[in-house]
């Protein structure tokens, strides 16, 4: 089940989303790196010791990025197999944004992070009709269950109506 798959009528405040998991490895940190974020600790190991991390560690921007990979990944997921049964799918709306990111810990070589998304609030939008806007908190917990990521995000989704 996916946030993108859902009408604005079904989705409701707690209602929360899995998308999955992605365990960091070196090189997958080194390479999300080396093409956005080329900073000593996130690729190299001998320099991230000698830094404030202790080690090498991922961009924070990397562990959203792999948050929206697998939100992506559910939702297309889901998509296909409503599609499949001949549900009705909704349109696809746009993100106004995302706001409040908080990175609390580092994520480090063989972290394994699990992602979810849980809707805080949702309002109709007056000024476009047939659509509504949904806030989400998203969320990234490592394999000790302490808490990386967080971020809230705005969605425009479909009404029935």
């Amino acid at each position: 089940m996916g946030v993108l798959s859902e009408f604005y009528e079904d989705l409701q405040p707690d209602q929360r989303f899995e998308l999955g998991s992605k365990t960091f490895d070196a090189d997958y940190i080194k390479g999300f790196a080396a093409k956005y974020d080329p900073q000593s600790f996130h690729m190299d190991e001998e320099a991230a010791k000698k830094s404030h991390f202790g080690a090498l560690c991922a961009s924070g921007w990397q562990t959203i990025s792999s948050w929206m990979r697998l939100y992506v990944d559910t939702n297309l997921a889901d998509r296909a197999a409503r599609e499949k049964n001949g549900e009705v799918l909704t349109e696809l709306g746009v993100s106004p944004g995302i706001e409040q990111i908080k990175w609390m810990r580092p994520v480090y070589v063989g972290d394994e992070i699990t992602y979810s998304q849980t809707i805080m609030s949702k309002r109709p939008l007056n000024s476009r009709p047939g659509w509504g806007l949904v806030m989400s908190m998203c969320e990234g917990v490592n394999q000790d269950g302490e808490m990386v990521l967080s971020f809230v995000s705005k969605s425009m989704v479909q009404t029935r109506v």
